[in-house]
């Protein structure tokens, strides 16, 4: 009787075992969907014409008695033009995937930006292509190319990135380190992940994502794309399991307008927002930090339809509002010129408004246009975030040993006991991006820093470079 109870348990074990194994979903193989998606995978290859000063291109220390020897390698034409700026070709490798038979792919912006030219190669080995940039978007990280084809084109289709759950198996393809089309794969490791961006929505995935794989699909078991490969997270620039992934949820919206309009078109409301604290909730009597309470109300349609400081936004369009960068996310979604319903909190009674949205862009640039113009001969210069900032000149670039198309915002002093100073930044340090925008002026890095209060941000994320070696450093906004 033992013997037979042992040998039912034994029995229940496996099956239960097996049930749990197909509950899991776990493939027996990768090669059936490897083999399915990848006609519709791409390498991208870019080209960009560069400058390069003549003198500026030390190879040796000064004084060092190999000096004249690289000197005069280096100016080979022998008619003493060794100052004069030389140009060269610089090339990039990343990757893309085909949406549709008539040749639109989808890639990352920094692939591409930039770029002089651009080239498709395909799995097959077809002929290479060259792409022209239907649209960008910054912001997303997102660029919409095309290609023209004698014959329809492998395409892969967008699936719906909001079903997908933590454990579930992904794949990712691309052109990983240049080294050609490769499959790899793994589980989403997390949802809704933010980098710094106002419009993110990572899935993170520990399927192996490095150089090269940016602008990649990343597979659902269906062959669908749920999300595009973008960044990762390592100390020494290889893969370490912490791969992001732009959901496909954000992607299609903006690859839609692109297509439409070659441009992105994003709902504003023009509010100033956070999120609201347990103190404030306290101090304010709400019963919950749901929301997003508004700080100011410029000049916009928010204003117009009657928005005022200290609302606390509940509702928008008929859905709740979690928080700042919910809320934000909601709107840049959202239709410019539509009429959408707010619910706010105010003075503990709830009331609805009718706003009519404008268009982010025009509103930013508006901002841009309107901000303090350089004075003739002399670059801009105010001090934020305890730095004390100049916009760009030939002095500068000279003083600085730069090329002469470098651009970007020039730390000339700083408050050594600012936060700045604390995590490393020193004068001659050069902003070129913030908040993963390119910033060249005062004004265009002001309205970065607007953006990321008006989303209710805490910090910035900036791009610097110090003799030319790039580093991201995130600085607090109060």
């Amino acid at each position: 009787m033992q013997a037979f109870v042992a040998l039912v348990m034994g029995v229940a074990l496996v099956l239960a075992s097996a049930m749990q194994a197909r509950a899991r979903g776990v493939p027996e193989s990768f090669a059936d969907l490897a083999e399915q998606v990848s006609p519709a995978v791409v390498n991208i290859t870019t080209s960009t014409v560069v400058s390069q000063p003549g003198g500026g291109g030390q190879m040796v220390p000064e004084g060092s008695p190999f000096e004249d020897f690289f000197r005069d390698f280096l100016d080979r034409d022998g008619q003493g033009n060794g100052d004069r700026d030389r140009q060269r070709r610089s090339q990039a490798l990343g990757s893309g995937f085909v949406i549709s038979e008539d040749g639109f792919i989808v890639t990352n912006n920094h692939v591409i930006e930039g770029a002089d030219e651009i080239l498709i190669e395909f799995f097959n080995g077809r002929d290479e292509l060259p792409a022209t940039v239907i649209g960008t978007d910054p912001n997303t990280d997102i660029a919409l190319l095309k290609v023209e084809s004698d014959e329809p084109l492998s395409h892969v289709p967008f699936g719906d990135s909001d079903i997908m759950r933590v454990g579930d198996w992904v794949m990712a393809m691309g052109n990983p380190l240049g080294q050609g089309f490769s499959v790899s794969a793994g589980i989403v490791s997390a949802r809704n992940r933010e980098l710094s961006g106002t419009y993110d929505d990572y899935i993170q995935t520990d399927a192996a994502i490095n150089r090269g794989n940016s602008g990649g699909p990343l597979f659902n078991m269906d062959g669908q794309v749920i999300g595009v490969n973008t960044a990762i997270l390592s100390p020494n620039g290889g893969s370490i399991g912490i791969g992001f992934a732009m959901s496909s949820g954000v992607v299609e919206r903006v690859v839609d307008q692109l297509k439409e309009f070659g441009e992105t078109r994003r709902g504003w409301l023009g509010v100033s927002i956070q999120n609201v604290t347990d103190d404030i909730a306290e101090a304010m009597g709400l019963e919950s930090t749901s929301g997003a309470l508004v700080t100011d109300v410029p000049e916009g349609p928010a204003r117009e339809a009657g928005m005022e400081v200290n609302d606390v936004i509940l509702s928008f369009d008929g859905t709740d509002v979690a928080d700042t960068g919910d809320l934000v996310r909601q709107v840049g979604n959202a239709p410019v010129g539509k009429t959408v319903r707010v619910m706010v909190l105010r003075d503990g009674q709830t009331q609805t408004l009718k706003v009519v949205l404008g268009r982010r862009e025009d509103a930013l640039a508006s901002r841009t246009d309107e901000g303090p113009q350089e004075e003739p001969g002399a670059p801009m210069r105010k001090s934020l975030l305890g730095l004390d900032l100049a916009e760009m000149s030939d002095e500068l670039r000279a003083e600085l040993g730069l090329n002469p198309g470098d651009e970007g915002l020039v730390v000339m002093q700083l408050d050594e006991t600012s936060e700045a100073f604390t995590k490393g930044l020193r004068a001659g340090d050069v902003i070129v991006e913030a908040g993963q925008e390119k910033v060249t002026t005062i004004a265009e890095f002001e309205a970065r820093l607007e953006v990321a209060r008006e989303g209710g941000r805490k910090s910035i994320l900036l791009l610097i470079r110090r003799q030319g070696d790039p580093r991201f450093v995130a600085l607090g906004l109060k």
